[in-house]
C-alpha cells in the first residue's frame, strides 16, 4: 500500500493506515490495554511493516473500527465531500489502485460531457494468498497467536 500511496500522492490523494488492534494477539502483542499501549504497538507496526503513510490510532474501545465495518484489514475510499465511494473487507492493492483510477477519471469524463449517475455494485474478487507469508507475518504477535489461528483456521 506504500507504494500505491506514492503512485497516488501527485494526484492529491491522502492515504492513511488506521491501527484498530491487533487481530490476533499473542504474547509479544497481548489485548490492548491502554492507549499507551496501543501507541506503542501502532508504532512498532510502522517500523516493522516500514508503512510511510500516517498512522492513525483509533480510540481503545475502537469506536473508529465498529464504525467502519469491524474486519482486520478493511480499505474505504472518501471522495473530497466525504462520500464513501469505495469499500473492501480486505485491503488488496491491486482492486485499490483500479478504484482510485476509476474515481479520478470522472473529472475527465463529465469535462468530455458524459453524463454520469452512480450507482453500487457488489462483487467477489480473488487476492493471492501467501499461507507462508501469512504465518511469519503472524509470528510477531507471538506463538500463542500462531497456535489460535491454526487451531481455527488450519
Amino acid at each position: 500500500m506504500n507504494n500505491l500511496a506514492e503512485r497516488f500522492a501527485d494526484r492529491k490523494v491522502g492515504s492513511v493506515f488506521v491501527y484498530t488492534h491487533e487481530a490476533h494477539p499473542g504474547e509479544n502483542y497481548l489485548h490492548l490495554t491502554s492507549i499507551e499501549q496501543k501507541f506503542r504497538h501502532a508504532a512498532e507496526l510502522r517500523d516493522q511493516l516500514c508503512v510511510t503513510r500516517p498512522i492513525l490510532v483509533d480510540a481503545l474501545d475502537g469506536a473508529c473500527h465498529r464504525a467502519y465495518g469491524t474486519m482486520p484489514n478493511m480499505t474505504w475510499i472518501f471522495n473530497r465531500r466525504g462520500r464513501p465511494v469505495y469499500k473492501a473487507n480486505w485491503t488488496d492493492s491491486v482492486s485499490v489502485g483500479n478504484a482510485l483510477d476509476d474515481v479520478l477519471a470522472l473529472p475527465r469524463r463529465r469535462r468530455e460531457g458524459k453524463r454520469l449517475t452512480p450507482f453500487n455494485v457488489e462483487r467477489v474478487e480473488y487476492r493471492e494468498n501467501d499461507r507462508e507469508a501469512f504465518y511469519r507475518g503472524l509470528e510477531r504477535c507471538g506463538p500463542k497467536a500462531v497456535r489460535e489461528f491454526k487451531a481455527v483456521f488450519g
